[in-house]
Order: C-alpha cells, then structure tokens, then sequence
C-alpha cells in the first residue's frame, strides 16, 4: 500500500511540474493537502523563489528545498523557546535519503542543462517525481501524515514555471 501511495505522490508533483509549477512549488502543492490543508493555496507564493536551486542560483535542489518547507510545516516550532531538534533531525535525515538516490543536493550538480530547456524540464521532472515519492515514503515511515493518503488534485491555473 506504501507503494501506492508513494506512486500516487509522485504522479501529482509531476503533474504539478508539467502544468507549469516550479520544483518547489509541485512538491508544496502535492503535500499541502496531507501536512497543512488548512493554508490557502496561494501560500504556493512562498516556495517560488526555491525552484531552480534557489532563484536560478542552481544551489539546493528546490524539490529538496520544499520537501523541507513541507516537513518544516508539520514538525517546525512555533516560537523561539520550543525546541528546533525534531525539524533539524527531520531535515536531515530526508537530506541523506535525497544525497542517497541522487548523489547530491545542488541543482546544477542533478541537472547539468540550461534552464528552460526541454532538457533540463526531462531531468527536473524526473527529480521532482522522486522526490514526492521519496518523501511520502519518509512521511509514512514517520508516522507523520494524520490520515491515508488519497491522490492529490492538481488543478490547473497560473504557470509559475522556475
């Protein structure tokens, strides 16, 4: 059933991508409805600036970078005296699983293409959907997700492509 739902995941962060979402954004979109489904879905905005390693810097991979904002969402602290460990041990133990199947966490080290070539939106793509179907595996694994999964919608609007 895990498999399912880590195939469902990376279906929806692909399909987020094809329609025009950048490698941050998809991955939000895809979990928002399991981690935050209370945030309105313009909160979109705040993962833009992720894709492409960081505004195009091609450092930290976006998909890595909203996977975190996505786990930073469920176990992130709310004020400066509660404890940061659990989000830090979150992120980082996603951060080595992400280093294990790809070998890296910068964006130009996963995609050697120009920007906005067909090519670099193949191999993003296909980091995208790992991704999702990495993290829902963790989620699950975590004990994270407050109800089964069920296929996100992606639903069509604004392109905001990385």
């Amino acid at each position: 059933m895990i498999d399912e739902y880590c195939t469902e995941a990376r279906t929806a962060a692909g399909n987020y991508f094809r329609q025009g979402y950048n490698c941050a954004e998809s991955i939000f979109l895809t979990f928002k409805p399991y981690l935050a489904p209370e945030l309105d879905a313009d909160m979109v905005r705040m993962a833009t600036p992720f894709g492409g390693g960081l505004g195009r810097a091609g450092c930290m991979c976006g998909a890595l970078s909203g996977a975190v904002i996505m786990l930073g969402l469920k176990a992130g602290r709310t004020g400066p005296t509660t404890s940061h460990d659990t989000a830090y041990e979150l992120a980082a133990a996603f951060q080595k699983r992400f280093v294990s199947q790809f070998g890296a966490t910068c964006c130009r080290a996963l995609n050697k293409h120009p920007f906005d070539t067909p090519e670099q939106r193949r191999q993003c793509l296909k980091i995208v959907g790992t991704t999702a179907k990495i993290l829902m595996a963790f989620l699950l694994e975590q004990g994270m997700l407050d109800t089964q999964p069920t296929p996100p919608v992606s639903e069509p609007s604004e392109s905001s492509a990385s």
